[in-house]
């Protein structure tokens, strides 16, 4: 999951990731303490010193690893801050409109997981408005790439930080995270992450977005709280 987005950004500093876990969810992907006012999943301040283990040319590979190379090989390439108060760092500049980030910092996650993040504009204006916990503002589809999967985010919570017995924390496998203008063509997918296809996360609420296992082998896997 979204491990989870996560954050989610551009502007070249819109998101400080989730990536995030995005991540977004996406994701998606809890990789700070909460902060009053800000986003708490992918992005925002955080300490970054396990993000800093890698040299910047290992960043580029792990952040070009999170999508197909068509989109990653012509995206902006940002890292984390180096201090919670600081910007992302643009690593390499792009020409296609997508952002990428490398692997997500450790200090509160399984570091044997990688969960990088290619973004498109949408997403980026999403993560935007999550990191605000304001209502995203679409013009069109959204995709983002996670093809290393994620270390766990909340299925239902937005801004969860860790698993509850109530707020399905899922570690998910390799995944597109979709967001649909239309909030209504996500009726038509379940929201369980171990329906063995497409599953909505953030059902409910302005964040809800589709996610899309690609991995023929994994599964999503259900977390118990701590």
């Amino acid at each position: 999951m979204a491990r989870l987005s996560v954050r989610f950004m551009v502007g070249l500093a819109l998101v400080s990731f989730a990536l995030i876990s995005l991540s977004v969810h996406h994701g998606y992907a809890q990789t700070q303490k909460p902060a009053t006012g800000t986003a708490t999943q992918k992005m925002g301040s955080m300490p970054m010193s396990g993000a800093s283990k890698m040299t910047d040319a290992q960043k580029i590979v792990s952040a070009m690893s999170a999508a197909p190379s068509t989109i990653s090989k012509n995206a902006t390439i940002m890292d984390f801050p180096a201090t919670p108060d600081g910007k992302p760092r643009q690593l390499r500049a792009g020409t296609n409109g997508w952002v990428c980030f490398p692997n997500s910092p450790t200090e509160y996650k399984d570091a044997s997981v990688s969960d990088p993040m290619c973004l498109d504009k949408q997403w980026q204006g999403w993560a935007d408005a999550w990191m605000a916990k304001k209502q995203p503002s679409l013009t069109g589809t959204g995709i983002a790439y996670m093809l290393k999967g994620d270390k766990g985010a909340s299925n239902t919570d937005p801004f969860a930080t860790g698993p509850t017995p109530a707020n399905q924390w899922v570690v998910s496998p390799p995944h597109i995270m979709v967001l649909y203008q239309d909030a209504k063509l996500l009726d038509a997918f379940p929201t369980d992450p171990k329906s063995g296809g497409p599953w909505v996360m953030f059902k409910g609420t302005p964040y809800a977005h589709l996610m899309v296992p690609v991995s023929p082998t994994m599964a999503a896997s259900m977390s118990p709280a701590k």
